[in-house]
């Protein structure tokens, strides 16, 4: 652990992710625009750099969570980023950006003499906090060496191959089919939900049949079923990540004339609901134009 970690994005996974490295021991300096989100870090052990470019300048080692690939590449490769900073070496990208960006990144980096990892995870921010995530790792084999201890306390990384941007396209497919999930399941229950079944029986019956998927295990139980719609990512994300994966399924030539209606689905939540939405919220629009609710029934009044 003699290598200093830098950890830049604080939200609703980077914020439990770079707990764990400081729960785990790690020297870890870190950055984020919210002062809250700091002060968290700060009180967990961890130091707060001044700017992008003061934690590179003392960090050997980069790990960066942030929402868009524009903001990616603006922290890594822009002005006051990370490819500016003294002492960084190498640079994890635990971001969602597609293999394109990733590819882009890496070769400014590059230039500056810093290896990246471009390492996506999956699983959500309950798996981010209990450090189950799955980590998608791709780049230079020694630095997968390096900094897997550092990965492991973080999730469960799997070394996917040496060329830039592989974990993201296994990350792109991973969600892309998480999406079609989340989108078919709903469509399920609601039509369930219409012809008056009862959406608990639904979950037992599918988790022991053949149509089981993680909607059904984790998603409707935990968050559609009660009504909290409070899973913890947000449709934002998911539109974005679907959107991602068919841009790069056509610049390959690869037709995914499946994706077409998800990703419509998910622009229409995204239109709808907003930005901040969670992505359970999708089941709503559906009910909305079927007429019906899908609610659990246990705990629940007769009339």
């Amino acid at each position: 652990m003699s290598d200093r970690i830098g950890f830049i994005g604080l939200g609703s996974m980077g914020k439990p992710m770079a707990l764990n490295l400081a729960a785990a021991g790690y020297d870890l300096l870190v950055f984020d625009s919210n002062p809250n989100a700091l002060q968290a870090l700060v009180d967990a052990g961890a130091t707060a750099a001044a700017s992008v470019k003061d934690l590179a300048d003392n960090a050997d080692c980069v790990m960066v969570s942030l929402p868009t690939p524009a903001i990616v590449k603006t922290v890594a490769l822009g002005e006051g980023g990370v490819a500016e900073g003294r002492r960084v070496k190498t640079f994890v990208d635990l971001s969602t950006t597609g293999p394109r960006m990733a590819l882009d990144v890496a070769k400014g980096l590059a230039e500056h003499n810093i290896d990246q990892l471009d390492a996506p995870v999956s699983g959500g921010v309950g798996g981010a906090e209990k450090a189950t995530i799955a980590v998608m790792v791709s780049g230079p084999e020694k630095r997968w060496e390096q900094y897997k201890d550092a990965l492991d306390a973080i999730g469960n990384p799997f070394f996917i191959g040496e060329e830039a941007g592989q974990g993201q396209m296994m990350k792109l497919l991973n969600n892309y089919l998480s999406a079609t999930a989340m989108v078919a399941t709903a469509e399920a229950f609601v039509a369930g939900a219409k012809a008056g079944l009862d959406p608990d029986k639904m979950v037992e019956v599918i988790w022991a049949g053949s149509g089981m998927n993680t909607a059904v295990r984790d998603k409707f139980p935990k968050s559609v079923l009660p009504r909290s719609f409070d899973y913890g990512f947000r449709t934002e994300l998911m539109y974005k990540d679907v959107k991602l994966c068919l841009e790069e399924a056509e610049a390959m030539g690869v037709p995914m004339w499946v994706g077409q209606p998800v990703k419509q689905w998910w622009s229409y939540a995204l239109a709808r609901g907003g930005n901040q939405e969670d992505f359970t919220h999708i089941v709503r629009y559906m009910e909305e134009g079927a007429g019906t609710e899908v609610r659990s029934r246990r705990n629940t009044p007769k009339k």
